[in-house]
């Protein structure tokens, strides 16, 4: 039976804000969503995404991926190699992260118009992303910050009407931290070794969605539990919480521990969490407490490595 590999993270404390095009007014926003009652703001898997593909590609270079992202340009783009997808497996992230191209019928709908003939049926290749990524939730509920800012005097020659003239705006900032959880089988890989760069890339995931020349958010883990089991469901998935003295814990994953619905053996913590309460009750029911996440990422790693027969 091929084992599943499951991770949540919680990322450190930062102002996280928003500098691109969504705006109200001259307000630039948060995405929120309504969480435990509450609104909490909220960065999707698809930006994670995005940041794990870039990270792949300033590591291990252009030559493997077949999407490459072009910023340095005046107009920034994504550039292609294979758009049939015929040498996907060669490329990371087409296997880990899938693909799909559609094509549309190349007859008209209207037989009258395509001369009676039918009309052909549509092209799509796709495979299915093999790293599935949930969507990043605040771990505190968003209390409606606003700072009121103004662009510098010449800042862009559009600036304002004059040109001349300071432009005043204003940016929704929530201090919080982010977790996400993110689920993968290495056997359903191409090449099943790449399962050791997706936790790499977890692990050094920097600058996710609007982190531009304004605002900063290390999205790195400040903490991560890592699940290697048989086990087709995570049941770990959005377990951090902020205790009553804002400390870091995760009740949940204790509460499944105890119950026996998650075997201590098969999980691999590490980061601050190592340093807390919990941290030590996990080590306790048996699980592997790392004290930093680059040190779990390694044990985790060496499992996998076991288990796939990885060089």
């Amino acid at each position: 039976m091929a084992k599943h590999l499951f991770g949540l993270v919680v990322t450190n404390h930062g102002t996280a804000a928003n500098n691109r095009a969504e705006t109200e007014g001259n307000i630039t926003t948060l995405q929120k969503i309504l969480w435990n009652d509450e609104v909490h703001t909220t960065v999707s898997a698809e930006a994670i995404r995005f940041a794990i593909r870039w990270y792949w590609q300033r590591v291990k270079g252009e030559e493997a991926l077949n999407r490459v992202w072009k910023d340095g340009e005046n107009k920034p783009e994504h550039k292609w190699k294979d758009r049939s997808f015929e040498s996907w497996k060669e490329h990371i992230d087409d296997d880990v992260l899938g693909f799909m191209s559609a094509e549309a019928a190349k007859e008209e709908a209207n037989p009258e118009e395509s001369g009676g003939k039918k009309k052909g049926r549509g092209k799509a290749i796709i495979r299915r992303a093999r790293l599935e990524v949930t969507r990043a939730i605040s771990l505190t509920p968003f209390a409606g910050d606003i700072t009121f800012n103004a662009a510098s005097v010449g800042a862009t020659p559009s600036a304002s009407s004059t040109g001349k003239d300071p432009v005043p705006y204003g940016t929704e900032v929530h201090a919080t931290r982010y977790q996400y959880g993110f689920a993968l089988t290495p056997e359903e890989l191409a090449r099943k070794e790449r399962a050791l760069d997706v936790v790499d890339a977890i692990v050094n995931l920097a600058d996710v969605a609007g982190n531009q020349a304004r605002f900063l958010f290390d999205f790195s883990p400040d903490s991560i539990i890592f699940r290697w089991t048989d086990d087709f469901a995570p049941r770990i998935l959005y377990g951090f919480s902020l205790g009553k003295d804002g400390s870091l814990c995760v009740p949940d994953v204790i509460k499944r521990l105890e119950a026996g619905d998650i075997d201590p053996k098969e999980v691999v913590a590490g980061g601050s969490i190592a340093h807390s309460a919990d941290g030590e009750k996990l080590k306790t029911l048996g699980c592997a407490v790392c004290r930093g996440v680059k040190e779990a990422a390694e044990v985790i790693k060496s499992r996998l490595r076991g288990n796939l027969s990885l060089s």
